[in-house]
């Protein structure tokens, strides 16, 4: 009997296969064992963490013969063995994170074929590209802590704090490479290989809790607009108040020829009107209290923009924040809607929490990249940076509080997306019926 689950056929129980990936293996931990023995213990750890990863299915099954590709293997082991044999780095950071990629589609298979998550091939890798993105941000942060607190050189190494930030900024855009081409690349690799899984690695879908179920089968779903102890009326008379004020912005800001303040205002004026366009084109429910939410973070960073960035300090880590909660919500809105559009795909809450949080460190690392080539492109061109960068301090902290933004957003704020999340549901079933 043939089944359908692709992930699932990646785990191989072919002898070539297994003999290829023993082979990888018996590899990295022999270098292990040399960096050890060299004083090198983080490439030691590296090298015995993706061993750890690699052999997990075999010693899960008891057999030595499930064993991922080998040419995943081979990917995630290169830049170790590079590294800890040759003792230099690669030219780029590209091969690292290609390896990066590789591990976060092996743990995505091994989250598949052990726990209760569900995933297909498509969401598999963007979460491959997500991860790949997402790790560059938090090791960068990791880093920075560390100098902070313990006094260490990792990012805060005695250079500008300019200097430093580029270099960053490089890798995070090293990782968008990274992360991209390894997803076009697996996918290619889905579509040419027609694997299928044998009895032990076929997972059936999860079956589904009553939880679960469409938003029609429960009224009684929470709304945000009677959380915020305000009458609608007022939500809707506030967020047309905030639009007015951005039109001053942006008359202001073209009568003084402010382009930042005229960038910034105008494309926050056009974001506060894309939930009535997604209301009206696509029939999402955009409940008033959402549509504050959303106009209120952009009015924050129009704001800021004009001036208040410069008066104010904390007012960009609130800004941060604020918007970091709204792209928390889209996350968390469009996983939860492939969640229900597919019985392939099942997302635990507790493991939903974590995928929030790995969207919202990505998309910071996207931000901060079109931030640097906005603020270098305006120093080429003799132009006011639209946006700007100030340093790898101001950096790290904005990236902190997305992730402050993604918690508050998994912690308290899901329960007022379903109405959304079931709607895009109903949208990609209409897609897919209409292919």
């Amino acid at each position: 009997m043939e089944h359908t689950d692709d992930l699932g056929a990646l785990l191989s129980e072919t002898g070539l296969n297994a003999v290829l990936g023993w082979i990888v293996v018996a590899v990295l931990l022999v270098t292990a064992v040399l960096t050890v023995f060299e004083g090198v213990f983080d490439w030691g750890f590296i090298a015995l963490v993706v061993v750890a990863i690699v052999l997990f299915p075999g010693v899960a099954f008891r057999d030595p013969r499930v064993m991922p590709p080998w040419e995943l293997i081979a990917v995630a082991a290169v830049p170790i063995l590079w590294e800890a044999l040759l003792g230099r780095a690669f030219v780029t950071d590209v091969p690292a994170y290609l390896a990066v990629a590789a591990l976060a589609l092996l743990i995505a298979v091994e989250l598949h074929q052990f726990t209760a998550v569900r995933l297909n091939h498509g969401l598999a890798i963007a979460l491959v590209v997500l991860t790949t993105l997402a790790v560059a941000g938090i090791w960068n942060v990791l880093q920075w802590i560390a100098d902070v607190l313990l006094g260490t050189s990792f990012v805060l190494d005695g250079r500008s704090q300019d200097a430093i930030n580029a270099d960053v900024m490089m890798e995070f855009i090293y990782a968008g490479i990274a992360g991209i081409g390894s997803g076009l690349l697996f996918d290619f690799y889905f579509r040419t290989q027609n694997r299928v899984p044998t009895e032990r690695t076929y997972v059936p879908p999860e079956p589904r809790p009553e939880a679960d179920a469409p938003s029609t089968a429960e009224p009684d779903t929470p709304k945000l607009r009677d959380r915020l102890g305000i009458a609608p009326r007022r939500q809707r008379q506030a967020s047309r108040a905030m639009q007015v004020v951005l039109v001053l912005v942006l008359v202001w800001g073209l009568y003084v020829r402010d382009l930042p303040t005229i960038a910034n205002a105008a494309v926050a004026l056009a974001i506060t009107f894309v939930p009535a366009i997604l209301e009206r084109e696509y029939d999402l429910p955009m409940d008033v209290g959402l549509v504050l939410w959303i106009t209120t973070a952009v009015f924050l960073h129009a704001l800021g923009s004009a001036g208040l960035y410069d008066a104010i300090d904390p007012w960009d880590h609130l800004t941060h924040a604020l918007s970091a909660s709204v792209v928390a919500a889209a996350g968390y809105a469009i996983f939860r809607a492939v969640h229900v559009h597919t019985d392939r795909v099942y997302i635990p809450p507790k493991v939903m929490a974590a995928f929030i949080l790995v969207f919202v460190f990505a998309a910071g690392v996207v931000w901060e990249i079109l931030e640097f080539v906005i603020d270098q492109s305006a120093i080429v061109f003799g132009l006011d940076a639209v946006l700007a960068q100030y340093g790898i301090n101001d950096t790290i902290v904005d990236l902190i509080f997305n992730a402050v933004g993604a918690v508050i957003v998994t912690l308290w704020g899901t329960a007022y997306l379903t109405d959304v999340s079931d709607s895009l549901s109903e949208r990609f079933d209409q897609w897919y019926e209409s292919e």
